[in-house]
């Protein structure tokens, strides 16, 4: 399993909670073991306890993520690596589960679940998984929706670095008001023309009608 994987760990943890609308998914142990998708064996781990473990964890991402959001590097980084340092991971080569044609194992890295709890397990494949990309790709491409209120974090894979939504479905929704306070400022603009030149009109009529007016 490629280490690149391991950073939806990361996302799907912060954008369980989406704070400007106020709405969080994580609220009970079934939530939290969702967050594991198929790695059922470390989900299972999962207690009451890691409920508010998980939101703590959270939080501290979404801190990395707004960091890089605003343009500091140095602040982003250095949350990543005070979360590296608390969940250390322990990789591993594996092959279990993958073949090639001659049915030779495909070996690649794994990073093997922290044996203490689950929050621990997921916090340090979250965290790694964040720190390859954000040393792979650049800090820039940790990103939060601008869509507003979404502010949904996401991984910008672009290949010119142009992604500013979290979802397709945002990106459409920022696009069609975009359009529609065009309109309306066109709208305006087109209004305010009307009435100076209607404004003009009058003022040369009235204009017109002054000498007559003082003819003594």
């Amino acid at each position: 399993m490629e280490l690149a994987y391991y950073s939806d760990y990361a996302v799907r943890l912060v954008n369980s909670e989406e704070p400007a609308r106020g709405k969080d998914s994580l609220t009970s142990v079934e939530a939290v073991r969702g967050l594991f998708g198929a790695n059922s064996s470390a989900a299972r781990r999962a207690t009451d306890a890691d409920v508010t473990r998980f939101r703590s964890v959270r939080a501290r991402l979404r801190a990395v993520f707004e960091a890089a959001d605003k343009g500091d590097e140095t602040l982003a980084v250095d949350l990543l690596n005070s979360l590296l340092l608390e969940f250390p991971v322990s990789p591993q080569i594996s092959g279990h589960d993958h073949r090639d044609e001659d049915g030779r194992p495909l070996w690649h890295m794994h990073l093997a679940d922290h044996p203490s709890n689950a929050t621990a397990g997921y916090a340090a494949i979250a965290a790694m998984g964040l720190a390859f990309h954000l040393t792979e790709y650049g800090v820039d491409r940790l990103g939060l929706c601008e869509a507003a209120p979404c502010r949904n974090a996401y991984l910008d894979t672009s290949t010119n670095r142009s992604r500013r939504y979290c979802s397709d479905r945002c990106a459409t929704r920022a696009n069609v008001a975009a359009y529609r306070a065009r309109k309306r400022l066109e709208a305006d603009r087109s209004g305010s023309s009307g009435l100076t030149a209607e404004s003009a009109q009058r003022a040369s009529v009235s204009g017109e009608r002054r000498p007559a007016g003082n003819g003594r």
